[in-house]
């Protein structure tokens, strides 16, 4: 019987939930092969000109120069160091860009454009993320918990009138709304602003990090050609977490939300059928006596 029980929950969920998941990883890379395959071969035969002009406008260079020159130049972007500007840039480790970056460890981001290169503070980062990790997600959970707790209890609002209902519901669309305003489309706005991109690239580099995918092709407070103020990383560090805390909020909420909308439109379907069916059962109570 448990035999029997495993292969039936096997067959029933597990199966057909695997198969969506294959399925849908399938169409993803499909999709990404089409969209950026091209554009990449094109990028990389634009480089191997770039390099071939180069090389012609500077003959006292061969190609094994030039390619040990990239070589360090691409060490030193893995090691954090943008090769643009010169030694005046600002440091990565001063302690507004060292907050930034822990954010991004304990929140899981990762955007991999900087990380620690000396042995000390690799082993740091293990045990760092080890405690900093579940903590940060012990942390959102208690908060969209506690959040949902205080400001809506499901028993009471079943119990209050229909216009009351309504005006709950459309104060938690509201403050919904307005959270998400201020959380996902202000600060893709400033950051624009501030990094010189446009919204499409700011809203896409909010969204890429929270959602802590954080592939680390656009990063605030990384431009050498441009001078921000001192506590600007320790700010998005900031939003961050405010970030990944409204969306605990929001999924905690949003659920809740369905379900009154759901239960509201339920009653007010319920007492429009109950208002249009009286007229209909006057005239038959009405019709019976006089056929019989």
């Amino acid at each position: 019987m448990p035999r029997a029980g495993v292969c039936s929950c096997w067959g029933g969920q597990v199966l057909p939930l695997l198969l969506a998941y294959v399925c849908y990883l399938l169409l993803g890379a499909t999709i990404f092969q089409l969209l950026e395959k091209q554009a990449e071969a094109q990028s990389r035969d634009q480089f191997q000109l770039e390099k071939l002009r180069f090389l012609e406008n500077y003959t006292c260079l061969d190609q094994q120069a030039l390619e040990q020159f990239v070589q360090v130049i691409l060490e030193a972007w893995v090691k954090g160091v943008n090769p643009k500007g010169n030694s005046t840039n600002p440091s990565n480790w001063d302690f507004g860009s060292s907050f930034f970056f822990a954010g991004t460890v304990v929140t899981t981001i990762g955007y991999g454009n900087l990380a620690p290169s000396t042995e000390a503070g690799q082993v740091f980062c293990v045990f760092y993320a080890l405690m900093g990790i579940p903590l940060n997600v012990v942390f959102l959970n208690h908060l969209g918990t506690g959040l949902r707790a205080h400001l809506t209890t499901l028993d009471r609002w079943e119990d209050h009138p229909r216009h009351s209902q309504l005006l709950q519901v459309l104060g938690l669309a509201l403050f919904l709304t307005l959270g998400t305003l201020v959380i996902l489309i202000f600060p893709p706005m400033f950051f624009s602003h501030v990094e010189g991109w446009s919204f499409r690239e700011g809203f896409y580099f909010a969204f890429i990090t929270l959602s802590t995918i954080g592939f680390g092709d656009y990063v605030v407070g990384t431009d050498p050609s441009k001078h921000y103020i001192a506590v600007y990383r320790s700010l998005a560090a900031i939003w961050i977490l405010l970030g990944l805390a409204w969306l605990a909020v929001v999924l905690s909420l949003g659920s809740l939300l369905l379900h009154r909308c759901s239960r509201l439109w339920q009653l007010i379907r319920g007492l429009d059928l109950k208002d249009g069916a009286a007229p209909d059962s006057e005239p038959r109570s009405q019709k019976i006596p006089i056929s019989a």
